[in-house]
């Protein structure tokens, strides 16, 4: 019995010398001035159900720190940092002092221990809305390269705490015989009861993935340019829209800008997957369509559009270098098709945002899912607003017709591919705001005025990994529920299936 009461009594002792308690300073000096932090959550907008905003305090000469975060509507956490200043929130605490606090704010004073004694800084807000974001976030990661395959991953993260999913990675290291690309993850109505992505090169196919079953499939044929790229899948049919594109890149020489993304031709695809069956939505030679976007009811398909530019010095057979001369005069607006469910036939096109006349050029549509706002990319020219400086995020209005950038949230970097959480109130995007060359995922509260509030970081356990990983985040997509089949599975389908052809189509066949 001894024994065993001594046994409790370490491990009692083990436990509570495990988390160490900070208490605020008895004495502290004010400070006119908030605390600057990495990443800043100062005075922002967050989710109830967030994981903690772990941070690192800009302080040179502080040796400790003390975080104290107090709830209006009640609930106080006291926290800290050691010598490597970095702040670290503990789980349960946070997730009771934000359900606490919904629609509410928590006041958040830091303490820097100095050579001259304790700093008090001026206090900040962090507001805690009412509404939750959709918990899971899909995105791939990729390295700063652009000649081979390698090491990219498709992850999931859970956003209420630190855990992150592999999907499905490509081979760690170059190799002839299986290199290949993983990219356009996506899902249907933010569930992963349908989700699908693309494979490229060796393995290649279009990965389907319905419950649990996973399927490969070959979009390509005489008849379209390429493969399916941009996908969209219908909400309310087994059905999925794709732009096919011929694709290439050059590079700046001089310019800010590192790489330029240039689509030669694009067109609209729609894919049957019951039927596996695909045909052409739009493929005029003189247009150049791309990134298809379904609206909520499924009534709608929008897609950005540019008109090839006209120089007849270049004949048909220089087509890439007459893009490259042009590729500054390439202006896309966002167009949409009605769409007739029943008898699955599109009607005539219209302008929704008017981006040439203003001589800019829009990209990546994405509808709200309460139907209401048009969220995009917006930049100087072009379409893969992921590489240029002059991106930000814009919206328009479908009830009022206006049109506006998301200020608060955009950055005088990149802001670009973004997605919506279910209930419309937050939103997902890629910026390269905190270095310049590495996208990062920030979050921003999107409110019932169709205003976007101060975005912020990803929360990371250690705040720190932003600095360190050299690795890009890309396409994140919002989902209510997790990835429900495994590495190996999707592995075993891309390496040991061919994938069967999809049938072509024609647009006889598909009136008739």
């Amino acid at each position: 019995m001894k024994r065993i009461c001594l046994l409790l009594v370490c491990a009692l002792a083990l436990a509570s010398c495990g988390k160490k308690r900070y208490a605020l300073p008895s004495a502290s000096v004010d400070y006119a001035e908030e605390a600057q932090t990495y990443p800043d959550y100062n005075n922002v907008v967050v989710p109830p159900n967030i994981a903690p905003l772990n941070f690192i305090l800009k302080e040179a000469e502080a040796s400790e720190a003390v975080v104290e975060y107090r709830g209006s509507k009640g609930g106080q956490l006291i926290t800290g940092a050691g010598e490597d200043l970095k702040v670290k929130i503990d789980t349960t605490e946070w997730r009771s002092l934000l359900e606490k606090n919904r629609g509410a704010d928590l006041q958040v004073t830091v303490y820097a221990h100095l050579p001259s004694g304790w700093r008090k800084y001026k206090s900040h807000v962090i507001s805690v809305a009412e509404e939750e974001i959709d918990p899971y976030l899909s995105y791939r990661l990729i390295e700063p390269g652009y000649e081979l395959y390698r090491q990219l991953g498709l992850y999931q993260r859970n956003l209420t705490n630190w855990t992150v999913t592999t999907i499905y990675e490509n081979n760690r290291v170059y190799s002839d015989e299986h290199n290949h690309c993983i990219n356009c993850h996506n899902y249907q109505n933010n569930s992963t009861e349908r989700m699908l992505f693309h494979v490229r090169a060796n393995h290649g196919g279009t990965v389907i993935v319905e419950g649990t079953k996973i399927k490969k499939v070959q979009i390509k044929g005489d008849s379209i340019l390429a493969a399916g790229v941009y996908p969209s899948w219908h909400p309310k049919s087994n059905k999925v829209a794709f732009s096919t594109n011929d694709t290439g890149q050059t590079f700046h020489i001089h310019s800010p800008e590192k790489i330029e993304v240039l689509d030669d031709k694009s067109d609209l695809l729609l894919y049957d997957v019951d039927k596996n069956e695909v045909r052409t939505i739009l493929g005029d030679t003189m247009k150049l369509e791309t990134f298809p976007c379904w609206s909520p009811d499924g009534n709608w398909l929008y897609y950005c559009e540019a008109d090839e530019p006209v120089d007849e010095s270049f004949p048909d057979s220089l087509l890439s270098q007459k893009m490259v001369r042009h590729y500054q005069d390439l202006l896309y607006d966002i167009k949409r098709l009605p769409y007739d469910q029943r008898t699955g036939k599109f009607g005539e096109a219209e302008t929704v945002v008017d981006c040439r006349s203003r001589h800019r050029s829009a990209s990546f549509p994405k509808l709200s899912p309460d139907g209401r706002y048009v969220l995009f990319a917006e930049g100087d020219y072009g379409q893969f607003h992921i590489w240029h400086k002059s991106s930000d995020l814009f919206v328009k209005d479908l009830r009022t017709d206006s049109v506006y950038p998301l200020t608060a949230a955009n950055s005088p970097d990149v802001d670009s591919y973004h997605t919506w959480s279910s209930n419309s109130r937050w939103i997902v995007f890629s910026t390269r705001r905190m270095d310049g060359n590495y996208t990062r995922l920030f979050v921003a509260y999107f409110d019932r005025k169709g205003q976007a509030h101060k975005a912020f970081c990803l929360p990371q356990e250690d705040p720190e990994q932003n600095i360190m990983l050299l690795r890009s985040y890309n396409v994140p997509e919002l989902t209510r529920d997790a990835v429900r089949v495994t590495p190996s599975e999707l592995r075993q389908c891309i390496y040991e299936t061919e994938g069967e052809p999809a049938k072509y189509i024609s647009q006889y066949e598909s009136n008739h």
